[in-house]
């Protein structure tokens, strides 16, 4: 009886993770799109900076943007490498001997 009940519990967990990857697929492209690209006040709640740097990592050329009708959208992926790029882990850190 108990490695029925062990089997089942198995089995449920087994079925539990097909759900979730069958509602992954079953995303819709607007849902796919939505994770990839942000606006303008996602970013800023995102990196808590203010418009005014985020419109200088836009002029700079640093933070790559599509304009819409005026609105301002980013890239997750774009963010996610400014963020690798200035992360304090990549440098080479001066010993003070």
């Amino acid at each position: 009886m108990e490695e029925i009940v062990k089997g089942l519990l198995h089995l449920s967990g087994e079925l539990k993770e097909i759900k979730v990857h069958l509602q992954h697929l079953n995303k819709t492209r607007a849902e796919i799109f939505n994770e990839s690209w942000i606006d303008g006040q996602d970013v800023l709640l995102a990196l808590n900076i203010s418009q005014r740097t985020l419109q200088t990592l836009r002029d700079s050329g640093i933070l790559p943007f599509s304009k819409l009708n005026g609105k301002f959208y980013y890239k997750v992926s774009d963010l996610e490498s400014l963020l690798e790029s200035n992360y304090s882990g990549n440098h080479k850190r001066q010993s003070h001997d």
